[in-house]
């Protein structure tokens, strides 16, 4: 004996959820890739966290290279691609660098990633 099925349309575009946002555009992403790639790193993740850690969340060079146990160049470029990743500002007050927290910077990397 032959049993009859029903027959349902697979192809219809049921099976996919629609997208509730409109998602990051190309542009957004390599910026976001080359933020991520700052912050992919366990000395600046340090760094950063030391200088928002301090007072006013800005810390002078001299004071972040033997927390970190690095030589005063590596610690100038891990600072120097934070710096130009958006994360820190630096400013020069006699033969020091000072490095200071941009307010909202990490912020910016959640809000291109979680829906608000």
């Amino acid at each position: 004996m032959t049993t009859m099925l029903d027959v349902t349309d697979v192809t219809a575009a049921t099976c996919c959820a629609p997208l509730v946002r409109e998602p990051i555009s190309p542009a957004e992403a390599e910026q976001l890739a080359t933020t991520m790639k700052a912050l992919a790193d366990p000395a600046r993740l340090r760094l950063l966290s030391i200088v928002a850690s301090s007072r006013d969340a800005e810390a002078c060079v001299c004071d972040l290279i033997e927390p970190v146990g690095l030589s005063q160049p590596t610690v100038s470029h891990h600072l120097k691609i934070l710096t130009n990743a958006g994360f820190l500002t630096r400013s020069k007050r006699g033969t020091w660098a000072y490095f200071a927290l941009v307010p909202g910077a990490l912020d910016r990397v959640s809000r291109l990633l979680v829906a608000s």
